[in-house]
């Protein structure tokens, strides 16, 4: 057990790697501070090459037992895994909110307990691709998923734990064995998971953890030549970079990447139940991957619609995410804040209005206010780019095919939300809006047995039910001769 442990909400927490069932110190370390109050929660192992080494080996000397036991013989012990998580929900909930800001009543109640069932869900899918057969005039084809092998899995800070479990929960059901890279801003949850899935039974081996800056670890695991696949959740840039390393190596790669999703308003929607969905777009201080930051209004309701929004944008209290009453907190670090004002200082100089917003709060020093911007013409960088904090724009439409040009006048096109009383003309915007999942008249509802990704910019591949696990396989044909066997 390592001795570098740290007291953070009061758990306790290992600052190391998790290497082949084992704790692995570094020389190197770097600080992890809390966007809540500015304190300093530890001083983390900074991976790179040794480490990374060390733990695509651990990987690759477990995969072959792990694989072995196929989806029957993984399935209690990752159910174990997902209890385990479930058991310890209020100390992952206490210690995500204070390593990335998010508020601890989300983590409690929605986040944590999603996370377990990431696991639980993949793991019980495993089942139902066992014994799948295609009938042939004169062959029988019977497909099998083997595992493919070492898993990279790269996670952000937003909401580090549960798209961690995201990736593991598959990987893991697979029959892969993982090396998870955790995001240097927010790291702490992971290190807990590699001790829940120890003391769950999970194999020494098949998790590890490899902590660090992504140019020096991340950079180290997506160009090993051992690794079999990458899936990673993070910037367009980013992915750009990690793209060339998997290519060198001819390495199948995962990416869900950023978004400038479209909220489009028509005239005969639920104003009311659009207008509370809208302010829920300054969760977690803006940053959702998945927000609806651009806003779309038909014109014959923009002023009426614009005043339930201020309304409902007046109950986003911003302070304290440890608070019951708040509802945004802070942004995850001064480099990201800067970021973040950034955008909006070019914005107002571009001639766009801030109607509300559009500074620091005065909670404190990462605490931005709820922004909306009018005036903003779509070829603005404030309607192009992701701008990954608690900033939407506004825009009107007059008819369904202006709207749908707005839609898809960015460079993404991960998600979009629509709201209308008509079926008709909801389904016939949302299918020409370019994005991979389209919510209507609801937002954030994302079933596990669905397919979830990215278009253009925002990534490629798809993950939830069977997607997954088309990514996380090597899928093979068994063509068998009818009557050929004695």
């Amino acid at each position: 057990m390592s001795t570098n442990i740290v007291k953070v909400a009061g758990v306790d927490i290992s600052t190391d790697h998790f290497i082949g069932g084992k704790r692995v110190a570094s020389a190197n370390r770097f600080a992890d501070i809390s966007p809540v109050d500015g304190s300093h929660l530890a001083d983390v192992s900074a991976g790179g090459k040794v480490e990374a080494n060390a733990a695509v080996e651990a990987a690759r000397n477990a995969f072959p037992a792990w694989a072995a036991l196929g989806p029957k013989g993984r399935l209690p012990i990752l159910k174990k895994f997902a209890e385990g998580i479930l058991a310890r929900a209020s100390e992952l909930a206490a210690v995500e909110t204070m390593d990335n800001g998010s508020l601890v009543a989300g983590n409690l109640h929605r986040v944590i307990p999603r996370a377990a069932h990431n696991i639980d869900f993949f793991a019980e899918w495993a089942l139902t691709l066992e014994g799948h057969s295609i009938d042939s005039p004169e062959v029988v084809n019977h497909i099998k998923y083997d595992p493919s092998g070492v898993a990279v899995l790269i996670t952000p800070w937003n909401a580090p734990f549960m798209l961690t479990t995201w990736k593991v929960g598959p990987a893991l059901a697979a029959g892969n064995t993982v090396v998870i890279k955790p995001p240097e801003w927010a790291p702490l949850t992971c290190s807990l998971m590699a001790d829940i899935a120890k003391a769950a039974g999970v194999p020494d081996g098949v998790l590890n953890v490899v902590q660090g800056i992504g140019e020096e670890a991340g950079d180290a695991l997506v160009n090993h030549h051992d690794v079999d696949r990458i899936s990673f959740t993070g910037s367009t840039d980013t992915a750009k970079i990690i793209g060339q390393a998997a290519a060198r190596s001819i390495t199948p790669m995962s990416a869900e990447l950023g978004g400038k999703s479209p909220f489009i308003i028509c005239a005969d929607a639920d104003l009311d139940a659009a207008a509370q969905t809208v302010a829920a777009q300054y969760m977690n201080a803006g940053q959702v991957c998945l927000a609806g930051t651009r806003i779309m209004v038909e014109k014959k309701i923009e002023e009426q619609f614009l005043e339930k929004v201020r309304d409902a944008s007046a109950h986003m209290v911003v302070g304290d995410p440890r608070e019951k009453d708040t509802r945004v907190g802070p942004l995850i670090h001064k480099d990201h804040f800067e970021r973040v004002a950034g955008f909006v200082e070019r914005a107002k100089a571009d001639g766009a209005v801030p109607l509300w917003g559009g500074g620091r709060s005065n909670f404190g020093d990462l605490y931005f206010e709820p922004t909306l911007f009018a005036d903003v013409n779509p070829s603005l960088e404030i309607s192009q780019r992701e701008v990954f904090g608690p900033v939407l724009t506004w825009q009107s439409f007059r008819n369904d095919d202006e709207v749908v040009s707005l839609a898809n006048n960015t460079k993404y096109g991960l998600a979009g939300t629509l709201f209308s009383r008509s079926e008709k003309r909801a389904m016939d915007i949302a299918s020409q809006v370019t994005a991979g999942t389209l919510w209507v008249n609801c937002f954030f509802v994302r079933d596990l047995a669905v397919p979830f990704g990215g278009a253009k910019d925002s990534g490629m591949g798809r993950e939830g039910g069977s997607w997954s696990f088309d990514f996380y396989s090597d899928i093979k044909n068994i063509s068998v001769r009818k009557g050929s066997f004695a």
